[in-house]
């Protein structure tokens, strides 16, 4: 075999070379591309799960608190109630009545005393914190996964030699997730 023949295989066999390690390149870059998109949705989801979960505990939370506090409040009022005992200048056939009453309301408080040995409120008001933490804490790593991916994803984008694959094919910058002004607000929780 003649020399230029050796040398022009040579040159196509790297040529080739090249051509496929560009290919798998080009290849293995755009397929980072699509993952770190569904990266960004799954994680946009995760934010939504997050936003929903937080307001449906703290709003069941929050009734049951509520109720509670309600209760506690006239089982107390009932209590102050009986404690303070019969008027004065009472005729007999108001006794009667009143006797019947402090009976049905002493049977109502040993009931309850029975079914809630101690005051509700104060635990619920206490889980109602911790669920709001927890619900914050969630909702906080969501947002800080997501803002991660659109990171990466956005780096790709602007970074040589992949922002070529970007541009060729349109990809277009990810927003980072910021909460509006209104949202930034702490929670009010008015009993």
């Amino acid at each position: 075999m003649e020399i230029w023949l050796i040398v022009v295989l040579v040159i196509a066999g790297i040529v080739l070379l090249v051509g496929i390690i560009l290919l798998c390149w080009w290849i293995v870059t755009f397929n980072k591309f699509k993952s770190y998109q569904v990266g960004i949705e799954e994680a946009k989801s995760g934010i939504d799960v997050a936003l929903t979960k937080r307001f449906d505990l703290l709003t069941k939370m929050f009734d049951i608190t509520k109720g509670y506090a309600k209760h506690e409040k006239e089982t107390l009022s009932e209590i102050v109630g009986l404690r303070q005992g019969i008027p004065t200048g009472t005729n007999v056939k108001d006794l009667s009545s009143i006797n019947s009453k402090l009976d049905s309301e002493a049977k109502k408080i040993e009931v309850v005393f029975e079914k809630y040995p101690d005051l509700k409120a104060n635990t619920l008001f206490l889980e109602l914190q911790a669920s709001s933490r927890d619900a914050e804490e969630h909702l906080q790593a969501s947002r800080r996964l997501y803002n991660n991916n659109v990171r990466m994803y956005n780096e790709l984008l602007v970074v040589f030699p992949s922002s070529i694959i970007a541009k060729h094919y349109h990809f277009v910058k990810s927003d980072f997730f910021e909460a509006e002004e209104s949202k930034k607000a702490d929670i009010k929780l008015t009993f």
